[in-house]
């Protein structure tokens, strides 16, 4: 996860807010409770939040978006117990549609950046940040402008490519949460049975899935299936 960054000292540079999206309920979902902690104390301060929500995993941000009031904004960390890569901004997105969706994370990888700008999210923010910058980069976030960090705009791809990148992500976002496991599952290298096993489904569905995974990513086999999902990040081990 990196060094816990100095948010929670210092001058707070004052949010302007009457540039900024009504954002007052925040979903933080970070497994490292010191980097949640101090977020969520340097936002509040910020920009004067009523509410920040955490979670430690997909799975419960997943289950808090499904059952308690949608937040007006999500900060996600792409490391967490239960999913890597940018599978977590697909599957949140999918709950909350219309709420921006930020990154932080640690690694700057510009093939990650675009994979997760590709993906929908509002921006993509580094962990190491200091206290001022950070809060600037997300009082442009939420007044709707997108941010990358500054070593991804000097390798930022051609627009073509970007295209090319967003198109492959809503190709994989089409997939059903099962079909996303059996992909998972094809990535790690696992035979029909084996899936079968694992999932508690018999291999014929199994096989249904692939051909359907097959035909919403166009790709002719298993193999190219797993170099498209590596390609557009979808999946970090």
């Amino acid at each position: 996860m990196g060094h816990v960054p100095n948010w929670g000292a210092g001058g707070c540079v004052p949010a302007q807010r009457g540039q900024t999206r009504a954002v007052g309920d925040v979903l933080i979902v970070d497994d490292h409770p010191l980097i949640c902690d101090a977020l969520a104390m340097t936002l509040t301060h910020a920009f004067g939040l009523r509410r920040v929500r955490t979670a430690a995993s997909l799975a419960a941000a997943q289950r808090l978006l499904r059952e308690a009031a949608m937040p007006n904004a999500i900060v996600l960390d792409l490391n967490l117990p239960d999913v890597q890569g940018i599978e977590g901004v697909m599957a949140l997105q999918k709950l909350a549609v219309d709420v921006p969706l930020t990154v932080i994370s640690a690694d700057l990888d510009s093939d990650m950046v675009s994979a997760v700008m590709a993906a929908g999210a509002q921006g993509y923010v580094s962990k190491s940040l200091p206290r001022p910058q950070m809060i600037d980069a997300f009082q442009r976030m939420w007044a709707g402008e997108a941010v990358t960090p500054d070593e991804y705009e000097s390798d930022r791809p051609s627009e073509e490519t970007g295209e090319q990148m967003r198109e492959l992500t809503r190709s994989f976002a089409t997939l059903t949460p099962q079909q996303m496991n059996i992909l998972r599952l094809i990535c790690q290298g696992r035979p029909n049975k084996l899936i079968s096993y694992e999932l508690s489904i018999a291999e014929a569905t199994v096989k249904t899935h692939i051909a359907a995974i097959m035909s919403k990513i166009n790709v002719r086999n298993r193999t190219q299936a797993a170099l498209l999902a590596s390609k557009a990040r979808i999946f970090v081990r």
